[in-house]
């Protein structure tokens, strides 16, 4: 079963794969819903209040991604480092994955990352040389909120988080997840 996550729980959702704003160029799937597996989201909940201390909160650009949004993933991206192969799962199909950035509650601007989301770059791992070091503290500062609440990172991707227990749970077709308000 899969729970919401919603800006009444403290979060900014920002899920580009329900626009024309990802690197496909259009929208991958048609609800625009945060889900999560409830333990993903009593460990992003932990996250976020960890972050909220430090005066930050989440973006959040993806979280459960139906399988048939992963083929589409997979058909857009020409560097399969950056895409789960559909036909074992992937960890966002399963409801055990974000992906998300940093924003300052004050200023109410994102923290820089050195890339975009999504960016299918050298730039984008986790501890690239050529990432400004102020980019680079931000994506510490991330990944440690993230890692100390109990998610583990993909290090070609600065902004992709799963579960690391992510493979025990079944990934979910869009037809298994109920119509309607949850």
């Amino acid at each position: 079963m899969l729970l919401p996550v919603t800006e009444a729980d403290g979060f900014l959702l920002d899920l580009r794969y329900a626009t024309a704003d990802n690197l496909t160029g259009a929208p991958i799937y048609t609800r625009p819903r945060a889900l999560l597996l409830p333990l993903a989201r009593e460990r992003l909940f932990r996250a976020r209040d960890a972050a909220a201390r430090l005066g930050l909160r989440f973006r959040l650009f993806d979280a459960y991604r139906p399988v048939e949004a992963q083929w589409a993933l997979w058909h857009a991206v020409e560097d399969k480092r950056f895409v789960s192969d559909p036909r074992a799962g992937g960890l966002h199909p399963r409801g055990a994955a974000v992906d998300l950035t940093l924003n300052d509650i004050a200023s109410g601007q994102d923290l820089p990352m050195g890339t975009g989301f999504d960016a299918t770059l050298a730039e984008s791992a986790h501890g690239h040389a050529g990432v400004p070091v102020e980019d680079q503290r931000n994506r510490a500062l991330l990944l440690g909120l993230m890692v100390a609440a109990g998610w583990e990172p993909y290090l070609l991707e600065w902004w992709h988080y799963h579960l690391p227990e992510a493979r025990q749970f079944p990934p979910l077709n869009a037809s298994a997840v109920p119509e309607g308000p949850m």
